[in-house]
């Protein structure tokens, strides 16, 4: 279980801040992470392409491992002027 914390435009796709999440586990890097967060919140499929994900705040590429990870977040681009 990790606890997903999500940020900005997703939060607001999602209705909510973070929640708890089962990771099968046959979902092993952050690629397949992120493709299973799509099936289970289908809000997010084709939201995700540019979004960071962060694992135990450090931000993380799609091969890293997730093995061990206690929180995942997510954080997508942010404009501002």
């Amino acid at each position: 279980m990790v606890q997903v914390l999500y940020f900005a435009a997703l939060r607001e796709l999602v209705g909510l801040s973070e929640e708890a999440l089962e990771v099968p586990e046959n979902v092993r890097t952050v690629l397949e992470f992120v493709q299973h967060l799509q099936r289970v919140r289908p809000v997010l499929a084709g939201q995700m392409a540019s979004v960071r994900v962060a694992l135990d705040e450090t931000f993380a590429a799609d091969s890293d491992m997730l093995k061990g990870v206690q929180t995942v977040a997510l954080i997508p681009p942010v404009a501002g002027g």
